[in-house]
């Protein structure tokens, strides 16, 4: 890795101020910094002392930790019955269980999230007097976030409303895919940044459908489903947390839970923007051979100094802006902080696409850039319509077999 001589003095004064913010944050709120009994994790930990006492016949249910091959093998030998029992009556645990079918998933976060709604809305009338100004803005927030996850029409394949919240939204018909796209986000992702009205394309749920409508343009035929994935923890802000890897690494290990357990045989894409690109990059090696294609955009870096260091047999691309302010950030690595080389510098090794229209460090999937048009191109398979970057015209050179699934 990357080093140099520094004085620890800079690093050091910005952990502090980092911690600083979030005190300042938990005391001027009043909602997050109130260990709520009754609340979602003790609702969870209520319903993983009753599954692991439930039987199904004789037979006593999988953990929850088992791998994803286990899990589908256990619901698929029970029948849909008694699947729909278990997702009505351990939601929280179903509705976040890869291997689980994921229509029962859906099932069982629809579940969970009327619950949910249910709580928070009479936590909300017992704590109101209690609350700042602040505090009850962020849990009207909340509530009208949990409304909008229950409309009809959305795919919820993952839901955890404890702490700042983890949620996966489906597009498109996951078991019927051939192609399945993974939007993983940055920094300041959580639930109530899951999806937003202004700025809409720089929030997951906005990517992912801007994404999902350009491959569907791209390949109409096209068997095709996008996921806008925040099951993860992500850093708060630029502080210390978005400059190591701590958080990136128990992400990655979600990432690689949650592509084992697609269904199908569809081959898989992972586009990763910001602090995405360090989640994708530790969770390279790791990867199944489903994953095919890793694409980041705006990327600190993917802690490796070049494409050999991921480990990974995927097809590599990266892009950024001319405007995108990661530019400056110094791509390298010293005692834990930073990510290490840029993926778009030449001795990185990654194909370069071109990210014309995108506007700065956010705007990478907004509809109708080059950039999103690219990121369609490869979740599709058309990699001869991939755009490369100024003087990186070999970009798409040394992929064989790719179809044209445009004239499947």
């Amino acid at each position: 890795m990357t080093s140099f001589n520094t004085s620890p003095t800079l690093p050091v004064w910005r952990a502090v101020l980092a911690l600083a913010v979030v005190f300042v944050m938990l005391a001027t709120t009043g909602w997050t910094a109130v260990r709520h009994h009754g609340g979602p994790r003790d609702a969870l930990e209520a319903e993983l002392t009753g599954w692991r006492k439930e039987r199904v016949g004789t037979r006593a249910l999988p953990s929850p930790d088992s791998p994803p091959q286990r899990i589908a093998a256990f619901f698929a030998s029970i029948g849909s019955a008694r699947q729909h029992r278990l997702a009505d009556r351990f939601p929280r645990i179903v509705g976040n269980l890869n291997g689980a079918p994921v229509s029962l998933r859906y099932r069982a976060n629809r579940s969970s999230l009327g619950a949910t709604l249910k709580m928070e809305g009479e936590r909300l009338r017992k704590a109101s007097s209690r609350l700042t100004r602040e505090g009850r803005h962020t849990a009207a927030r909340r509530l009208h976030r949990f409304r909008a996850l229950m409309a009809r029409d959305r795919q919820i394949l993952a839901f955890d409303p404890s702490g700042s919240g983890k949620v996966a939204e489906v597009f498109g018909d996951l078991d019927r895919a051939e192609r399945v796209s993974v939007v993983v986000p940055g920094v300041d992702t959580n639930l109530l940044t899951f999806q937003k009205t202004a700025r809409k394309y720089t929030a997951p749920v906005g990517m992912a459908q801007s994404l999902y409508a350009a491959e569907q343009a791209a390949a109409p035929r096209a068997r095709t489903a996008v996921i806008a994935w925040a099951d993860y923890t992500a850093p708060v802000g630029i502080g210390m947390d978005s400059a190591i890897g701590r958080l990136a690494e128990s992400g990655a290990v979600r990432l690689t839970a949650l592509t084992e357990a697609l269904p199908g045989d569809s081959e898989v894409a992972l586009f990763c923007h910001s602090y995405g690109s360090v989640v994708c990059g530790v969770a390279a090696r790791g990867l199944p051979p489903r994953v095919t294609d890793l694409a980041v955009a705006g990327s600190p870096g993917m802690r490796a100094e070049n494409v050999a260091g991921l480990g990974t047999r995927a097809r590599v691309w990266a892009m950024r802006d001319e405007d995108d302010w990661i530019e400056d950030v110094p791509h390298l690595a010293v005692g834990g902080l930073g990510h290490g080389e840029d993926p778009v510098a030449p001795d990185f090794g990654a194909r370069v696409l071109s990210a014309a229209g995108a506007v700065g460090h956010a705007g990478y999937f907004k509809p109708g850039t080059g950039s999103v048009e690219n990121f369609a191109a490869i979740g599709v398979g058309s990699y001869g319509d991939v755009e490369c970057a100024p003087g990186h015209r070999a970009c798409r050179s040394g992929i064989s077999g790719a179809k044209d699934v445009r004239r499947a």
